[in-house]
């Protein structure tokens, strides 16, 4: 039952109802017996400002922050993590006594996810697909880990070789057009596959990015971050060419987990969250 000492939490952006984030979170704050209470709240990018402030004064204990606020909301907090200020974005707010503090925990649920796996980054080859958001928090994640290089493959490259002179000089990264040949043959290479475009998410199952996998060796761990389907066209011809395949079901429930850590202080059931996300994405 919720009380006039229930901590309040929630998740800000425009549109917001399709969120998933508040069946996560309020299973697992249920779960740990934790007085709090998470919802979705719709914010307009021109209330974004007063949102924050709202935000404060009201006392919630932090919200998650998705499109089209993750950069936006930068301005209006009063520290930024160094995570969310290399990626340029943050998914999550902290307030400590009024002060207002952002960070990104999608590197966490990302690298998190891939060490639950089996997979340790350390050393290895990666192939980044895309260049958006997501692919920011990737390559960072990729790159704390210390893996041997990164090759990102695009539509366009020209808009892509911007952020990877962004990370110039942690490891070594090339930026390619995905329909080359000479990307695709140096698929062989490969020991990590990772799509972070939205090609083959619900409800455009059909699509995914070019990849021949006649030169992906079957040994490659690919990484779809999509979790919805829970097996993108990508996944299912991965699984067919004999790689390891895994799905972004893993990495939504990791960041909700960091997330949840930040503002509770308390470790969250991974568990709990996951089969929480498999059942609303049933009752969808």
């Amino acid at each position: 039952m919720f009380t006039g000492k229930t901590k309040n939490l929630g998740v800000i952006g425009c549109p917001v109802a399709h969120s998933l984030s508040p069946a996560l979170h309020n299973a697992a704050l249920q779960a740990a017996g934790l007085d709090y209470a998470y919802i979705a709240m719709p914010v307009e990018p021109a209330s974004l400002g007063a949102a924050v402030a709202g935000l404060r004064s009201l006392g919630f204990r932090g919200v998650n922050v998705t499109i089209p606020h993750k950069t936006a909301v930068m301005e209006y907090l009063d520290t930024i993590d160094e995570d969310a200020r290399i990626i340029g974005a943050v998914n999550t707010v902290v307030n400590d006594g009024g002060r207002l503090c952002g960070y990104n925990t999608d590197v966490l649920g990302f690298i998190q996810a891939l060490k639950d796996a089996g997979f340790e980054p350390a050393g290895r080859q990666a192939v980044v697909l895309g260049a958006g958001g997501a692919a920011r928090a990737v390559l960072w994640g990729l790159i704390k880990e210390k893996v041997s290089g990164i090759r990102i493959g695009v539509r366009n490259p020209a808009k892509a070789q911007p952020l990877a002179e962004e990370f110039a000089g942690t490891v070594p990264i090339e930026v390619f057009d995905w329909q080359q040949e000479s990307f695709q043959r140096g698929l062989s290479q490969a020991e990590l596959l990772v799509n972070t475009t939205p090609l083959g998410m619900y409800p455009r199952l059909e699509g995914m990015p070019p990849v021949d996998w006649q030169y992906v060796s079957p040994g490659t761990f690919v990484y779809d971050i999509i979790y919805t389907p829970a097996r993108t066209l990508f996944l299912q011809q991965a699984a067919e060419h004999g790689c390891p395949v895994l799905n972004g079901e893993g990495m939504l429930a990791g960041q909700g987990a960091a997330a949840f850590q930040l503002w509770t202080g308390q470790l969250a059931d991974i568990a709990v969250m996951k089969k929480a996300l498999r059942q609303a994405l049933q009752d969808k």
